[in-house]
């Protein structure tokens, strides 16, 4: 059955992009939620689709054996290569000024500096890219560089535009500690926020592509959410500014501000951990390929498997895809391997029937633990192990 001009248009436009740039410049997965339900040991194995990278390195910090980071777009494993760059051939402070402070007069220097060390593929991007980094009174911040940072930028010129007034309140919300105080903080923004032009952007195709958000999964979103898209946005939304406290959510501050802060980054951008992190870098590598194709070449066994939520895409574009790459899962998991999910959706039904078949999966575990997830832009989270 042929799909309609606007799906084939819309496809063809997130193809685009993903074949075209870097999407992620952040993980927008809560690792303190993954280390949690992943409990990750010396004798462990994990992969883990790379995204930013962000998360595989703060995996180091529990020791695992190896972290193999996988990912289909170059780009996204050139990224996580600068940062291990950064970590081997420079020192925290530099580090911090890519990526606690999305760049700065020093960055072009300090590139030049550590260049060799990175692969050819990455040192050719970086190459060209380098001035992401060179963020100033009349430049960009890092974190508004690449698709979804297109986004963050848009929106952050947008509000200073239009809702000067608005603009001005996001430091008073991020500085909230009192949980009280935050509610109210983010009660007086909401309707200000939500106003025509807001809820016709969310609303818009281009606008969810370039945050890495394909058809199928704004179509799962509107057949699972009463409210839609725009609803699950909305609901999103005030559940993260209503919920965990926002001096930990360093997630959203970025794309509101443009950096992080000291007290508000992720775990590798802590002083404290770069030495941990230095020293186990020989335990992380990055492929870039399919997960299946990166499984066929490299068998296992992996005791961790971390897919976000890529397989939303595969269960609507490529169900056969999908079915492979659950085949080669189950074929490279240990015995009692962890494997970590996220959908759009509110269930596990985009795992196909004789994987499920395979394996147990923890409700009790993940259900309490959504509400807690300072990104808060999924559905749901599923943690299953291999029967």
């Amino acid at each position: 059955m042929t799909k309609p001009l606007r799906s084939r248009l819309h496809d063809a436009f997130f193809r685009f992009v993903h074949g075209n740039r870097l999407i992620y410049n952040t993980c927008w997965e809560d690792p303190r939620l993954d280390r949690r339900l992943l409990t990750l040991g010396p004798n462990d194995k994990v992969v883990v689709i790379t995204s930013a990278g962000d998360n595989a390195l703060d995996y180091l910090l529990d020791g695992p054996a190896a972290v193999a980071c996988v990912d289909v777009n170059f780009r996204q494993n050139a990224l996580l290569e600068l940062k291990r760059a950064l970590f081997a051939a420079a020192g925290f402070e530099e580090l911090y000024a890519f990526f606690g402070d999305g760049g700065g007069p020093g960055c072009a220097a300090t590139y030049a500096r550590i260049r060799g060390v990175l692969p050819d593929y990455a040192r050719a991007f970086w190459d060209r890219n380098i001035d992401y980094f060179k963020a100033g009174f009349l430049s960009r911040s890092f974190y508004y560089h690449g698709a979804s940072g297109a986004v963050a930028f848009a929106f952050s010129r947008l509000l200073s535009a239009v809702k000067p007034g608005l603009r001005r309140r996001i430091p008073e919300l991020l500085a909230a500690v009192d949980p009280e105080e935050q509610r109210r903080i983010f009660g007086e923004i909401e309707p200000v926020f939500w106003d025509r032009l807001s809820r016709w952007l969310v609303g818009r195709p281009e606008t969810m592509a370039l945050l890495g958000v394909p058809r199928p999964q704004i179509a799962l979103i509107r057949q699972s959410h009463p409210g839609g898209l725009e609803g699950f946005v909305r609901d999103k939304v005030r559940q993260v500014f209503t919920g965990p406290p926002m001096a930990e959510n360093y997630f959203w501050r970025v794309y509101l501000t443009g950096r992080y802060s000291r007290d508000c980054c992720p775990e590798y951008l802590k002083q404290e951990h770069f030495p941990v992190i230095r020293d186990r870098l020989g335990r992380l590598s990055s492929h870039t390929a399919t997960l299946s194709a990166f499984l066929a070449e490299n068998p296992g066994p992996y005791s961790r498997f971390v897919l976000l939520d890529h397989q939303d895409w595969l269960a609507s574009h490529a169900p056969a895809a999908l079915a492979e790459e659950w085949d080669l899962i189950l074929a490279a998991a240990a015995p009692g391997a962890r494997i970590l999910m996220r959908t759009a959706g509110l269930d596990v039904s985009f795992v196909p029937g004789p994987a499920r078949a395979r394996l147990r999966f923890f409700p009790e575990l993940t259900e309490p633990l959504h509400p807690a997830d300072r990104v808060g832009t999924y559905g749901s989270q599923h943690l299953a192990e291999v029967a």
